[in-house]
């Protein structure tokens, strides 16, 4: 996963706050979800439960994993958001990245959730939230394309 470990700088975190090695095999030919998403966005909270609901399903069979990415004003805000995510997360010290990868992806509203191919971080889909409310819920078509 190469092209995501670069993007992220090792700043990513697994549900017991341990950093990750996105360059570990267990991470090879992944399709990752950038979900940039906040607590105190309403869109947000109700698009998060379908987000894990889709997750929980897929994630083994169409070999996907999900990065968090907040826009939470503050880290106690961030980890009563988490807590219910089942995914990694970048690590809510990490503004500096958060801004870059904001920038890098023009994100211009939340939630949003861009899937691009792990290994090498190219753009896969901009708009998987509209796939995953709208489009596709079952992910039949998964990984979509733009």
């Amino acid at each position: 996963m190469a092209g995501v470990a670069k993007l992220f700088d090792g700043h990513v975190l697994d549900k017991s706050n341990k950093e990750i090695n996105l360059n570990d095999d267990q991470y090879k030919g992944k399709v990752v979800g950038l979900y940039f998403s906040a607590h105190w966005c309403p869109p947000c909270r109700n698009f998060t439960p379908k987000l894990v609901e889709f997750y929980n399903k897929h994630a083994q069979e169409k070999n996907f994993d999900i990065i968090f990415v907040s826009s939470d004003r503050d880290e106690a805000a961030f980890n009563d958001y988490y807590k219910d995510m089942p995914w990694l997360a970048l690590s809510f010290k990490d503004r500096k990245n958060k801004e870059e990868l904001s920038k890098k992806f023009n994100i211009s509203g939340i939630p949003t959730l861009i899937l691009i191919d792990g290994d090498s971080g190219d753009i896969i889909c901009t708009d998987a939230r509209n796939y995953i409310q709208h489009e596709d819920e079952n992910g039949d078509n998964f990984p979509w394309k733009s």
